[in-house]
C-alpha cells in the first residue's frame, strides 16, 4: 500500500514539474514577444523621425534669391520656424527610439539570457533530486528483496536441519553440517534485516528531505523567478510609457514654437513689405485740364486768319521741328513712330491726342515740360543700346544700371549693388591687411618665407580694390541720379506733371518702355529713339539753337508720296500733331495705316499727324506700296 502511494506521489510530482516547465517556457516566450514588440515600436519611431526630417528638409528654403526675398515676409518666416521646430520634433522621436533600445530592448535581451539560465538550473536541480530519490527507492527495494530472500533461505535451512536431526539414518556429521548451514542462513537473514532496516531509515529521511525541503525549495525558486519575470515586464511597460512622457515637455516646446511662429504673422507688415518691394516711385497724374471744343466754331475759314491766330502758338513748334530727333536719322524714326491706335476725332476739328500719349488718358492735357537741358542730360546719360520690355520678358538680362526698373525699384537695386561691392571691398582689404602682416613677418624672419612672393598677390588685390571702387562710384552716380529724379510727396508741381516725370524716367532708365494705346495695351519693339521723340516737346525747344540744329540735321528726309487738302481746320495742340487751316494744301509723307491718321508736311521744318477724315488725299500713282 505504501509503495502504491509513493508511486502516486512520484507521478504527481513529475506532472507538477512538467506543468511548471511548460509555464515557465511560456513566460520566457512572452518576454521575447514583448521585446520584439518594443523593437518594432523603436523602428517605427526611427522611420517616423526620418520621414519628418526629410519632410522638413524638403521644404527648407533654398539658397537662392527668390527664397531670400520670401524670407522677409512674416508668414514665410513663420513657416520656416515651423519647419525647424518640426525638425526638433523629429529629433524627440529619435530620442524615444534610443531610450527604448537602451532602457528596454537591451535590458530585456540580457535578462532573457539570465532567465533562461536560471530556469535551466532550477529544473536541472529538480530533475537531479528526483533521480536521486528514485535511485534511493530502488536501493531500498533491493535491500528489501534481499532481506526477503535471506529470510526464506534461512527458513528452508532450518527446516532441512530439523529434518536431518530427526532422521536416525543420517550420520551425525550430516546433521552438524545441516545445523551450521541453518545458522549461517539465519545470520545472513539477520544481516539483511539490519541492512534493510538501516537503509529504510535512510530512505525515509531522504524522502522526507526531498518532499519537504529540496522540491519545495526548487518550486520556491521557480516561483521567485516567475515573479521577477512578471515584475520585470511591468517595469518595462512602465518605462515604455515614461520614455514618451520624458520627451513630452520638449515636444510641447516644439509645438509652442510653432504656435508662437503662427501668432507672429503680421498681415499688415507683409502687405507693407509688398508695397515697399513693388512701389515704382511714380506720382499719380495731375488734374485733367478743360479742353474747349467750342474754339473751332469761333475760328475763321480763311487760311490767313487761321495762320495768324495760330502763329504765336505753333511758330516755335513748326520751326523747331528738326530738333525733335537729335542723334537719330529721321527715316529710321519715321519707321518707328506710328500713328495712335485710338480713333481720331470726327469732324469738325478737335484737339487730338499725341501719338505718344500716356496710357489711360487718351486726350492728355498739356503738361509742364522740363527744360531742354535736363532732357538732353537724361538722353546723354542713357546707353546707346536699350533693352525693350519684350526682350526682358523673354528672359533677357536687364541693363547694368537697372534702368529697366521703376525709380523706387531701381534705387533699391542700386543700393543693394553698392552694399555688395562695399562688402567685396572690405574682404579685399582684409586680405590685403593679412598679406601685409605676412610680408612683415617674412621681412623680420626671412627663414619663414620670401617677402617678394607676396607682392604679386598684393598688387592683384590693389587692382581689384581699384576696380571695385570704380564700380561703386559708377553705381553711386546712378543712385544719385535716381534719387534726384525721385518724386517728392510735398512737391505739388511734380505731382501735376506726373506723365512728364514718367517719360523722363523712361529715358534715364535706358529702357524702351512700350508705347501704350488708349486702351492700355502695349506696342512692343519700340526703342529708345521713339522715346526721345515722345519726350522732347517742340514747344520746349528754343528756336535759337543754330549750332544744335546744324550739328544734328539729317539729309535723309522722308519722300513725298502725294498731296492733300484740309477740309476742316485742325488745331493740333498735342505733341506729334500739326495744325492745319481749312483749304490748306500739304504734302503727304505717310498714308493712313488704318488707324485714322495721316502724316503730312508743310515745309522742310514742319510735319506731323492730322486726322485722315479732315483731309482729302491725292497719292501719286507709284506711291502705293512704298510703306
Amino acid at each position: 500500500m505504501d509503495k502504491v502511494e509513493t508511486l502516486i506521489k512520484e507521478q504527481q510530482l513529475k506532472d507538477q514539474f512538467d506543468n511548471l516547465e511548460k509555464h515557465t517556457q511560456w513566460g520566457i516566450e512572452f518576454v521575447e514577444k514583448y521585446n520584439k514588440f518594443v523593437k518594432e515600436r523603436s523602428e517605427i519611431e526611427v522611420n517616423y523621425a526620418k520621414q519628418i526630417r526629410n519632410l522638413s528638409k524638403k521644404y527648407q528654403p533654398k539658397k537662392n534669391s527668390r527664397e531670400e526675398e520670401e524670407s522677409k515676409y512674416t508668414f514665410c518666416r513663420a513657416f520656416f520656424t515651423t519647419l525647424n521646430e518640426l525638425n526638433d520634433y523629429a529629433g524627440q522621436h529619435e530620442v524615444i527610439a534610443e531610450n527604448l533600445t537602451s532602457q528596454i530592448i537591451s535590458e530585456l535581451t540580457r535578462y532573457l539570457q539570465e532567465l533562461k539560465a536560471e530556469r535551466k538550473s532550477h529544473f536541472h536541480d529538480g530533475r537531479k533530486a528526483q533521480q536521486y530519490i528514485e535511485s534511493s527507492w530502488k536501493q531500498l527495494e533491493s535491500c528489501k528483496r534481499r532481506f526477503e530472500r535471506d529470510c526464506k533461505e534461512a527458513d528452508r535451512a532450518q527446516q532441512y536441519f530439523e529434518k536431518m536431526d530427526a532422521d536416525i539414518n543420517v550420520t551425525k556429521a550430516d546433521v552438524e553440517k545441516a545445523r551450521q548451514q541453518a545458522q549461517m542462513r539465519h545470520q545472513m537473514a539477520t544481516d539483511s534485516k539490519n541492512e534493510y532496516s538501516s537503509y529504510l531509515q535512510k530512505f525515509n529521511q531522504e524522502q522526507n528531505d526531498h518532499y519537504y525541503t529540496i522540491i519545495p525549495n526548487i518550486f520556491q525558486k521557480l516561483q521567485d523567478m516567475e515573479e521577477k519575470r512578471i515584475e520585470r515586464i511591468g517595469v518595462c511597460m512602465k518605462t515604455f510609457a515614461e520614455v514618451d512622457r520624458q520627451v513630452l515637455p520638449i515636444v510641447g516646446k516644439c509645438l509652442d514654437g510653432m504656435t508662437t511662429a503662427a501668432e507672429s504673422i503680421e498681415p499688415k507688415t507683409d502687405s507693407k513689405q509688398v508695397v515697399e518691394a513693388y512701389k515704382s516711385g511714380f506720382e499719380p497724374p495731375g488734374d485733367v485740364e478743360f479742353e474747349d471744343y467750342s474754339q473751332a466754331m469761333k475760328r475763321t475759314v480763311s487760311e490767313n486768319s487761321l495762320s495768324n491766330s495760330k502763329e504765336g502758338k505753333e511758330k516755335s513748334s513748326s520751326k523747331s521741328k528738326p530738333k525733335l530727333w537729335p542723334f537719330i536719322k529721321k527715316n529710321k524714326l519715321m519707321s518707328l513712330l506710328t500713328s495712335p491706335r485710338q480713333p481720331p476725332p470726327a469732324p469738325p476739328a478737335s484737339t487730338l491726342p499725341s501719338p505718344s500719349a500716356v496710357p489711360n488718358d487718351p486726350q492728355s492735357p498739356k503738361q509742364h515740360k522740363e527744360p531742354l537741358s535736363h532732357r538732353l542730360n537724361d538722353f546723354m546719360a542713357s546707353k546707346p543700346k536699350m533693352h525693350c520690355l519684350r526682350s526682358l520678358r523673354r528672359g533677357g538680362s536687364g541693363p547694368e544700371d537697372f534702368s529697366h526698373l521703376p525709380p523706387e525699384q531701381r534705387r533699391k537695386k542700386l543700393q543693394g549693388k553698392i552694399d555688395d561691392l562695399n562688402k567685396d571691398i572690405h574682404k579685399e582689404m582684409d586680405q590685403r591687411d593679412a598679406l601685409t602682416k605676412m610680408k612683415d613677418v617674412y621681412v623680420k624672419n626671412p627663414q619663414m618665407g620670401d617677402p617678394a612672393s607676396v607682392d604679386p598677390r598684393l598688387a592683384e588685390i590693389g587692382q581689384n580694390i581699384e576696380k571695385l571702387q570704380a564700380e561703386v562710384q559708377k553705381f553711386e552716380g546712378w543712385l544719385a541720379e535716381v534719387e534726384e529724379k525721385m518724386p517728392s510727396k510735398s512737391d505739388s508741381n511734380r505731382r501735376s506733371g506726373f506723365y512728364e516725370a514718367q517719360s523722363n524716367t523712361a529715358v534715364s532708365n535706358n529702357c524702351a518702355q512700350d508705347r501704350e494705346s488708349p486702351d492700355g495695351s502695349y506696342t512692343e519693339e519700340q526703342n529708345s529713339e521713339t522715346q526721345v521723340k515722345a519726350i522732347i516737346n517742340p514747344n520746349t525747344i528754343p528756336s535759337t539753337m543754330p549750332d544744335f540744329d546744324e550739328e544734328f540735321d539729317d539729309d535723309d528726309t522722308l519722300p513725298t508720296i502725294g498731296t492733300c487738302k484740309a477740309l476742316y481746320p485742325f488745331e493740333g495742340h498735342n505733341e506729334g500733331t500739326i495744325a492745319v487751316a481749312e483749304g490748306e494744301l500739304l504734302y503727304v509723307i505717310e498714308e493712313d495705316k488704318g488707324d485714322g491718321w495721316t502724316r503730312v508736311r508743310r515745309n522742310e521744318e514742319e510735319e506731323g499727324y492730322v486726322p485722315t477724315s479732315y483731309i482729302e488725299v491725292n497719292l501719286e500713282p507709284n506711291a502705293k506700296g512704298q510703306w
